[in-house]
């Protein structure tokens, strides 16, 4: 089975929550038109932005539904997420993606109990690719979350013979020599998509053409502009692009990066309530300060504006 062949942004979007901590599905109608606006090309559900290791699978299938139907046919594909650590909930995750029509599938590897070699995650994988046989299969590489620290090399190598709808790796690790190493062994016949939105610009000087990350539902336009600069060959400019998403994401590093992003979100009118316990809970003196250290950064796809 082929890749989806991705190329340039990939949002990885908030699972909405009502004040309470109940989802919100309503407001996913309004987080597909805000990527539809950034010029993304795909929304990559149910991940670690998505809070999946928070949501039971009722509430992932109920998410991952609603993203399907939001999204505008042929404009935004929705790539869900289904790992998970029983291969039970993880197949059922990716039997109901087929079902409703997703574009592909992810899953990262178990991180309770991990496994003890390359080929046991290869297995691990195949066994819920098998679950969604009509969908491609992209293992979704988190080592600094999950602690399995495997080599991607091999896993390519052997998810290419025992996986029939292996599509490629999202690459969210800093080892640019291995993801370079994965893009060369990958050729055209596999997405390797880069996952790390602080160091864009040196994924895509090492070959990416596709990237998944959280800050691009709300700054695409700066990983835009930084992505035409490098194809331009301006390195100064991308440079620029680059620190200026830097400074944007040290704010939500202070604050806390997936409740900050939430209220980013609201400010652009998007609202998408607060993050799920145990994640900390802004104040009203946060939501101000970080309105007061973003407002200036001409990298949004709207201005943003406190209610």
């Amino acid at each position: 089975m082929a890749c989806l062949h991705l190329k340039g942004l990939i949002a990885a979007p908030h699972s909405p929550f009502h004040a309470d901590g109940t989802l919100n599905l309503a407001v996913i109608e309004k987080q597909a038109q805000l990527l539809v606006e950034g010029r993304t090309s795909g929304a990559f559900v149910c991940g670690t932005t998505g809070e999946n290791a928070s949501l039971s699978t009722q509430e992932r299938m109920q998410v991952a539904g609603r993203w399907v139907e939001a999204a505008p046919p042929g404009e935004l594909p929705v790539i869900v997420h289904v790992g998970h650590t029983s291969i039970a909930e993880s197949r059922a995750l990716a039997a109901h993606a087929q079902t409703i029509g997703a574009a592909a599938i992810s899953a990262l590897s178990p991180y309770f109990f991990k496994p003890g070699s390359v080929t046991d995650l290869v297995e691990f994988c195949a066994q819920v690719a098998a679950a969604a046989p009509e969908l491609p299969f992209y293992y979704y590489h988190l080592p600094g979350m999950t602690g399995v620290t495997f080599s991607m090399i091999e896993l390519i190598r052997q998810a290419r013979d025992r996986i029939p709808t292996f599509a490629g790796i999202k690459y969210t690790h800093n080892d640019l020599k291995e993801f370079q190493q994965c893009l060369q062994l990958a050729e055209e016949s596999l997405d390797i998509l880069f996952g790390r939105d602080e160091i864009l610009m040196h994924g895509f000087a090492a070959g990416a053409r596709g990237a998944v990350g959280s800050t691009y539902n709300y700054a695409a336009p700066v990983y835009l502009r930084l992505i035409e600069a490098m194809n331009a060959g301006n390195l100064p400019a991308a440079r620029e692009c680059q620190a200026q998403a830097v400074r944007m994401i040290e704010v939500l590093r202070k604050y806390g990066e997936i409740p900050t992003a939430k209220a980013i979100m609201t400010m652009l009118g998007v609202p998408c309530g607060p993050a799920r316990t145990p994640l900390p809970k802004l104040t009203d003196r946060h939501t101000q300060g970080i309105f007061d250290e973003l407002a200036g950064l001409d990298i949004f796809v709207r201005p943003l504006r406190l209610a």
